[in-house]
């Protein structure tokens, strides 16, 4: 500056260009800062991804195509996104029990992404896999409508993304939207029917129509079309396979094996490829809507 004034620059072009230099020195610090926050947001790519899948908007969830039978599958648009806002949203890893038996709490567990275990406490303390919910299932209404203890227990098989919504808040849900309503009524009657048809399996048909009946069904809730065959996406170890198909381990190992032997599936870690739908169907004396 007192080199500018020794030269004789009236001071009119001086403040000019102090202002000039002032203003490119802003612009060049404006501009490494959003180069820094663009790559804090982008390097890597890992983080941006979850946060999106984290952040996303009921509205957006209302348009997604979610499994069939499921409670958010059996909603209209403006309904689920409805449901959807009430929920507090969590994601959580692997082996977490996001309902614990036994426990006196009601709030509900609407799931988005994942796959979980129901199960049960037996006399002798071994775990009965009761059912499996994926996203779109709601879980945990029997104590939020009747305040009673929790029934079973709910744990994620890998990670899960799910919404936690408060009893008062679902029972005013109800009331605005009658036809949810109609829906849980359907949904619970559904789960019913499911229930008592296991119950006439353990007792009226043998081991192996039982583990045909069950795998087959799991075809179509969880199932994946590949080009020899249909994966079931469920990692089961051969316990909870037996247990949802009340039986003993050993006769489910053996049914595994005579399955192999006749062409109708492949077993891989906790992992079945059924290799022939129609036939496995017959053998579980299943119509083709039931399997």
């Amino acid at each position: 500056m007192e080199l500018l004034l020794a030269v004789g620059w009236p001071p009119g072009v001086l403040l000019a260009w102090v202002i000039v230099q002032l203003a490119v020195a802003a612009a060049l610090r404006l501009r490494a800062s959003r180069y820094a926050q663009g790559r804090l947001r982008f390097d890597g790519c890992r983080w941006p991804r979850r946060m999106r899948a984290l952040m996303r908007r009921p509205a957006e969830l209302s348009d997604v195509t979610w499994p069939y039978g499921t409670f958010l599958q059996r909603l209209g648009p403006p309904v689920r996104a409805a449901l959807l806002e009430l929920g507090v949203r969590r994601r959580v890893p692997p082996g977490q029990i996001v309902i614990h038996e036994g426990v006196r709490e009601s709030h509900l567990v609407l799931l988005e992404e994942g796959l979980t275990k129901v199960t049960a406490t037996l006399p002798d303390g071994r775990a009965a896999l009761l059912a499996l919910r994926v996203g779109g299932d709601l879980v945990g209404e029997m104590s939020a409508l009747n305040d009673r203890p929790r029934s079973a227990s709910v744990t994620t098989c890998g990670p899960a993304t799910y919404r936690v919504i408060q009893p008062d808040r679902f029972k005013m849900f109800l009331k605005e939207h009658p036809d949810a309503a109609l829906e849980l009524a359907a949904m619970v009657s559904d789960r019913l029917r499911w229930s008592n048809r296991r119950r006439i399996d353990f007792t009226s048909y043998p081991v192996k129509i039982r583990v045909a009946r069950v795998v087959a069904e799991l075809c179509r809730t969880h199932g994946r079309q590949v080009r020899d065959g249909v994966v079931i996406d469920v990692r089961l170890t051969q316990p909870e396979l037996a247990s949802i198909c009340g039986a003993a381990e050993t006769s489910i190992q053996k049914v595994l094996r005579e399955l192999r032997t006749e062409g109708l599936v492949d077993t891989d870690y906790r992992r079945i490829t059924v290799r022939d739908l129609p036939r496995l169907r017959r053998m579980g004396e299943l119509a083709a809507e039931e399997g």
